[in-house]
This record gives structure tokens, C-alpha cells and sequence, in this order.
């Protein structure tokens, strides 16, 4: 990854910003200027390049040296407030933009009572920058989607009757790991039956009976890069109604993959998908947003929803994932995460989208 080429676009907005610096404390966003990866991180951005500063804690000396070998660093500070503030007069900067998201009230007040200088809310700019992924990026989320992929192959022999939720949702995640996953990238969502009527579920003691739904949304977490994915399937016949409620989004998701492309707003590219179920009458059934983007954090930009005014760039990783969902009887939904192209999307996610397995 080449974090300094980063700062300087990050640096190069700062101006049309109106501030001379900008500081960072979202850690997505300290990793995605400085490759750090630890817990506790702050990066001082300059317009200019001059004065560029890491903090962390004494937690993270070494781990910052091999991480963060391009900047000057300081591992230990004993006033996180007051060293920023030294800072600030070290870089010679009289006007510092701050993430909205990032700093606390209780944080302002103190850097504002310390430092002098005039602190500028600043939204979400490294996120913005963040939509469109490099190379090294996309491999990344390649090789976390294909530990998906994998899981899933290896979870299908443990879908026995009289499995709980909570036990197949702890081999899923085993699967992940054996399959060179890091981590997860969000907690599993198992759900049967009647409980795939929820969107959210979380896997609980309901067991699995002859001819249940079973809903699956999880995703591995790969060099700090999330998957999502979700695929619905049968354990044993399924009902009829379950034939069609997958048929049907099944068509909607292709509807959606087929409008995305550079260009396309998010909110054209959920209307194309939502159209399809609309059209088959359960329109109130589809009650969450098509997709959205997915990199450093499993939910980020670009939006893929009702309202969105988001510009979909070429390079940027966007889910697509419509669902049906009928109170009391179980709900289908069905995920791929894509890359987007100037003509269509790539899909990084390669698991067979049949009902019955």
C-alpha cells in the first residue's frame, strides 16, 4: 500500500478544505494514511507535508516502527491534548480541520483550551477517498471473499437436523478460520425458519427442522479487508412459497448487478432491483437498502439505497443484496459484493446462488 501517496491526495484537498491541517483519529482512517493497525493511533495531516506527525501509546513503540516507518512518531505522549497542540505550533498551523466522527466533545474542549488554534469540522473525507480502491485493495477483498466462499463449501456437511443456530453459527466461523480468515467481519447471522423473517437475526436455539429455510449473511476479514455474503438455502424440500420468494429475488438481484456501473447513482441502482419485487406485490417486504460500499469497514461508501445521491465510481466495492421477508414464515436474501467497472460489475463472490444445496 502506498500510504504516502495517500497523504499527498489527502493533503491536496486540504486547501479547497480552507484548513492547514487536518487531524485524523478515526482508525479506519489512521490505517488507511499511515498502515497502522493497533488500537489506539492519531496522524497529523498537513497541507503542505511538513510537520506530519503519528501518535500512539507505549503499547505500540515497535509495532508502530514497522508499520509506520514513513513518519516522524511519537509512541508514548503523556498529554494526548497538549502534545497535538505542540504540534500544531511545531507545523506552524493556525486553522486544523478535525473528523466529525472521530473526536469527542470532551476532546475538543480540551485540544480547543490547549492548542489556540481555530478547530474546523471536517466530514467524511478519507472516506470519500477510500471509495475507490487501489490494486492491493482489491486483492485483499478477493482473498477475504474467497475465504468466504470456502466456508461456505465446508459449513454445508454440518447443516445436520437438530443443529442450533448458535452451534452452526460457531462452525461457520470455525470454517472461516480454518480457511485463513483473521477474524470476521461482522457477527454471523444464521437464522431458520421462521427467524429468517428477520433481516438481523441473531443466531439463537432455534434447531433445524426437514424443509426449513436457512438464511446465512457473514463474511470473513482478511489483511484488515471485510467480505459479505449471503445466501439463503433449503434443508430438504422446500415449501412452494420458498421456491418463489427466491425466484423473485433472485431476478431482483440480477436486476440490481445490472445497473450498477460507473456513473449510476446508488439511488438508481436500488430502484432497478426494488422495481422487480415491487412489481411482484411486496414492495413492503423489502425493507432495507440494496447495498453498500465495503473495504476497511464492512459498511462504508458509496450507498446503494432509496435516497442516495451517490455517484458510484469506477474502482469502488459495493454489495448488492435485496430480500423478501414475510412475518412468521421466513424471508429470502441473497448478496454478492462487486467491483465496479466503467461498462458492469465484477463480482468478487463466486457461491452458487441455488435454493436447494
Amino acid at each position: 500500500m502506498d500510504h504516502q501517496l495517500r497523504r499527498t491526495k489527502l493533503s491536496a484537498r486540504l486547501p479547497e478544505l480552507e484548513v492547514e491541517a487536518l487531524l485524523v483519529t478515526r482508525l479506519p482512517n489512521v490505517r488507511y494514511v499511515t498502515g497502522f493497525t493497533g488500537s489506539n493511533g492519531q496522524a497529523l495531516i498537513t497541507s503542505s507535508g511538513e510537520g506530519n506527525l503519528f501518535l500512539t501509546d507505549g503499547r505500540y513503540t515497535e509495532q508502530s516502527r514497522h508499520e509506520v516507518p514513513d513518519m516522524e512518531r511519537d509512541p508514548s505522549p503523556a498529554d494526548f491534548p497538549a502534545r497535538i497542540a505542540e504540534a500544531f505550533r511545531d507545523a506552524g498551523v493556525s486553522r486544523v480541520g478535525f473528523e466529525t466522527a472521530g473526536v469527542t466533545y470532551k476532546l475538543w474542549q480540551q485540544l480547543t483550551e490547549k492548542s489556540g488554534v481555530e478547530l474546523v469540522p471536517v466530514g467524511d473525507e478519507i472516506e470519500r477517498l477510500r471509495w475507490i480502491k487501489d490494486p492491493e485493495e482489491i486483492e485483499l477483498l478477493n482473498g477475504a471473499q474467497a475465504i468466504t466462499d470456502e466456508a461456505f463449501e465446508r459449513i454445508q456437511t454440518k447443516m445436520v437436523e437438530g443443529i442450533s443456530e448458535r452451534d452452526l453459527a460457531l462452525e461457520l466461523e470455525w470454517a472461516m478460520r480454518q480457511a485463513g480468515a483473521e477474524g470476521l467481519s461482522f457477527d454471523s447471522i444464521v437464522a431458520f425458519g421462521e427467524n429468517a423473517a428477520e433481516p438481523h437475526h441473531h443466531p439463537a436455539d432455534r434447531t433445524l427442522g426437514s424443509g426449513d429455510v436457512v438464511k446465512f449473511d457473514f463474511g470473513a476479514l482478511f489483511g484488515g479487508y471485510h467480505a459479505d455474503m449471503t445466501r439463503t438455502v433449503a434443508f430438504g424440500e422446500p415449501d412452494p412459497k420458498f421456491r418463489e420468494i427466491h425466484e423473485l429475488v433472485a431476478a431482483a438481484q440480477r436486476a440490481g448487478i445490472e445497473a450498477v456501473r460507473a456513473g449510476v447513482t446508488g439511488r438508481d441502482a436500488d430502484a432497478a432491483s426494488r422495481k422487480v419485487i415491487e412489481d411482484a406485490g411486496y414492495a413492503d417486504a423489502f425493507s432495507h437498502s440494496l447495498g453498500h460500499g465495503v473495504g476497511l469497514e464492512i459498511h462504508e461508501g458509496p450507498t446503494l439505497r432509496t435516497q442516495s445521491d451517490d455517484v458510484l465510481p469506477a474502482g469502488a466495492v459495493v454489495t448488492v443484496e435485496p430480500g423478501v421477508y414475510l412475518p412468521g414464515i421466513g424471508g429470502v436474501r441473497i448478496e454478492d459484493t462487486l467491483v465496479v467497472g466503467a461498462n458492469g460489475a465484477e463480482p468478487l463472490t463466486l457461491t452458487p446462488k441455488d435454493l436447494v444445496l
